[in-house]
């Protein structure tokens, strides 16, 4: 990948985590991008919703590029950069020029989303990462509506996707009181995220520590969970 490519395109960011060591294998950069599509009633990072709007930064392909060799020596036990968000796939485009160098330069690549877009370009990204952290949000139609303003159709493309494509992938969900929070529904997302390119089934404790964020963008929190 020229220099001239990596410079000139750029993408918009959250905010940066180095030596992070939750987002996927050994010690990573984690990459959080700004934009999402969907309205989780418990997202902790509800300020990362919107591209555009002075809550990202502009940061060139260049400069992540230089950031993530930085750190190369700490990628260590299969680490790497791990990209996630918002929602990475927002900017999937941008992105593939500084996936193709990474990889080149010897970099594991996780991609951490919720599946939330299947156009060309992000199933692209998709298939160029190594790793897919797929964090599903729910398994029943009319609560994942209800949860994040979204239909699961296309989260579950993505992960009939990573299995017919065989991708190494992560299953993730956030336990919820009511929901998900007993052996039975533990159950039910294990059957149905099974398969060999399943690597690991993560269930994360639901927290409360984005709320104030809901409060400053004028948002009512969901506190029954």
């Amino acid at each position: 990948m020229s220099l001239f490519k990596l410079i000139n395109r750029f993408v918009e960011v959250y905010k940066i985590e180095t030596l992070g060591a939750l987002d996927g294998p050994g010690i990573r950069t984690v990459i959080f991008l700004q934009g999402c599509p969907m309205r989780c009633a418990y997202c902790h990072n509800a300020d990362s919703w919107r591209l555009g709007v002075g809550d990202g930064e502009i940061m060139s392909l260049q400069s992540l590029y230089d950031l993530a060799l930085r750190y190369k020596p700490y990628y260590k036990n299969g680490g790497g950069v791990t990209f996630s968000g918002g929602e990475a796939l927002m900017q999937a485009q941008a992105l593939m020029p500084l996936v193709h160098a990474l990889k080149k330069a010897g970099i594991h690549i996780t991609l951490d989303t919720s599946g939330s877009i299947t156009d060309k370009a992000a199933m692209k990204l998709i298939d160029a990462v190594d790793l897919v952290i797929l964090d599903i949000k729910a398994t029943e139609e009319d609560f994942h509506q209800s949860l994040t303003g979204h239909s699961m159709e296309k989260p579950m493309h993505v992960l009939n996707h990573l299995k017919k494509t065989e991708k190494p992938y992560w299953i993730r969900q956030v336990v919820l009181k009511g929901h998900y929070d007993t052996e039975a529904q533990k159950r039910l997302l294990d059957a149905l995220t099974e398969h060999p390119s399943r690597e690991r089934l993560e269930f994360l404790p639901y927290h409360n520590l984005g709320m104030d964020k809901w409060s400053d963008w004028q948002m009512k929190y969901r506190k029954e969970f």
